[in-house]
């Protein structure tokens, strides 16, 4: 039936000019991804799972001071002062009475880094499949697709090393030390470096048609990033060629604060440092991420 011509026109519906207009929407998208199924985390949390359980308590340090093999022949030394004395070996070299401690700190900078590589895998099928050309003909702003990229991995991140955190406590870290205000130190550090880091991986993805490419670029990057930094092994024993970069590496960074927040041990530099460091790092990641993606983003 034909509308009266004296009825009011329908009003115009008004177009939500928001910068971050779909933010939300598309961060949940790839969110759904992970937790609605959990077959994905369990298999994201098995290798620092491994690395903790197993190579953690194989690698007993303190036995090396403390057992037998410390004994000098034909001089007795009581076990006592054996074990006091790995005690005070392990604290000054690791900055913790036993080497778990220390590497259980180390992987929650593992477990954030490897979620924040995958960040960018995110964009490659997203442009393979189609669904990056339906999101660029929407009203929704270039900057915010790489941004929920981004967002998805800060949260997916800080959840598994919440996990981890448990589970190392769980194990047998040191928690002599942890405080509330620690915890909250310490995942404001990870969540600086992971915004960093999935920035990187972001703005590699935005030209990318290929898994394999960026698949390549993780693998390529993965372990250097972790043994060239203090995850597993302190700074200051390393090469001298290998502590230049151990020091610009932000995951030392993470790693330095969560160590001293969580352990109270000495850092490599003072926490006001390591802090600034990180969110230098992280801004400007992700503003050059968001430029970027203004200028290569296409359908």
């Amino acid at each position: 039936m034909a509308q009266d011509r004296g009825s009011p026109a329908d009003p115009p519906v008004e177009m939500n000019r928001s910068p971050l207009h779909g933010l939300w929407a598309l961060t949940n998208r790839e969110l759904k991804k992970w937790y609605k199924a959990p077959f994905i985390l369990l298999m994201s949390l098995v290798q620092p799972l491994i690395w903790l359980a197993l190579f953690g308590k194989a690698m007993n340090i303190t036995a090396i001071f403390s057992g037998g093999s410390f004994n000098i022949p034909g001089l007795n030394i009581p076990k006592e002062v054996l074990n006091n004395l790995a005690k005070e070996i392990m604290k000054s070299t690791f900055g913790t009475s036993d080497y778990f401690s220390f590497l259980a700190v180390g992987m929650l900078s593992f477990i954030t880094l490897f979620t924040a590589m995958f960040s960018g895998m995110s964009i490659v099928w997203d442009r393979r499949l189609g669904f990056l050309n339906k999101v660029l003909g929407t009203p929704v702003a270039r900057g915010v697709i790489p941004m929920s990229k981004v967002l998805n991995a800060v949260v997916r991140s800080l959840i598994q090393a919440s996990i981890v955190l448990m589970i190392a406590v769980f194990l047998g870290m040191d928690v002599s030390n942890i405080t509330l205000v620690g915890i909250i130190g310490t995942f404001f550090a990870l969540f600086l470096m992971v915004l960093g880091f999935s920035s990187l991986f972001v703005m590699l993805a935005l030209r990318s048609t290929s898994w394999e490419t960026q698949s390549a670029i993780m693998n390529l990057l993965n372990l250097p990033l972790l043994f060239a930094s203090n995850a597993m092994f302190p700074a200051g024993f390393m090469p001298d060629w290998l502590q230049p970069i151990v020091k610009v590496n932000p995951v030392s960074y993470a790693t330095d604060i969560s160590r001293q927040l969580l352990l109270g041990s000495t850092g490599m530099a003072d926490l006001t440092f390591d802090f600034l460091y990180l969110g230098s790092f992280a801004i400007i990641l992700a503003s050059v991420g968001i430029l970027m993606s203004w200028r290569f983003l296409s359908r």
